[in-house]
């Protein structure tokens, strides 16, 4: 009898010990669950799905010789841009821009708007080999496409030009925490030919640089 009553206690008083310990302090004793960046390769496009920003652009417009000699040289000019984008994957987002054209070249100019839709990959080195999980510096490339609503004065009549425009981009993502990112970056910007009247068979481009900001959410 003495012993069942000793082998009741011995079950009974862990138990209650644990009973007696505020159920605030059990919480603390209890390991910490993983972050969803651990847990697998995709955590920031589940959990940040967009995101918006804005950039400044430097552009170096292209100079060009037609077959009558007539020679333009491109200006170098300012503008800015607005973006949007979602992620698909944590390696792959498609973002859309709308930015201002503005476009300088000694005999005439264009101003406008410029809207593109870009399909663009992150190297995210930890995302694939799962070697590092803080990387701040996220290489990127991608191609867009989209159209240019032009008021271009070309020395002869004033005209509104509706032009397909396609480029190629590349540049580097400075992730400051989850929610904030600088990007740095090149874009090569390609105009399908406007028929302006002063030219013939000219396709504008320009090197465009752009630093600018993104926030996540």
């Amino acid at each position: 009898m003495k012993i069942k009553i000793l082998t009741t206690l011995i079950c009974i008083l862990p138990l209650a010990a644990n009973a007696a310990i505020p159920y605030r302090v059990q919480q603390t004793k209890m390991p910490a669950p993983e972050t969803p960046t651990g847990q697998d390769s995709e955590a920031l496009a589940r959990i940040h799905r967009f995101y918006v920003g804005g950039a400044y652009n430097f552009s170096m417009w292209s100079n060009y010789t037609d077959d009558k000699d007539v020679h333009i040289s491109g200006n170098n000019t300012s503008s800015f841009e607005i973006m949007a984008g979602i992620r698909i994957y944590d390696t792959f987002r498609l973002e859309a821009n709308y930015l201002h054209t503005n476009a300088k070249w000694n005999q005439f100019s264009f101003d406008g708007n410029t809207a593109f839709v870009n399909a663009i990959f992150d190297a995210r080195i930890d995302n694939i080999y799962r070697l590092f999980h803080s990387q701040m510096i996220i290489p990127y490339v991608g191609l867009g496409a989209g159209l240019s609503w032009n008021s271009a004065d070309d020395g002869i009549k004033m005209d509104t030009k509706i032009t397909p425009v396609a480029a190629a981009l590349a540049g580097i993502g400075v992730e400051l925490g989850e929610h904030f990112a600088l990007d740095f970056g090149y874009r090569y910007f390609y105009m399908f030919n406007p028929k302006f009247d002063i030219v013939s068979d000219y396709n504008p481009t320009a090197h465009q640089f752009r630093v600018g900001a993104r926030v996540n959410f």
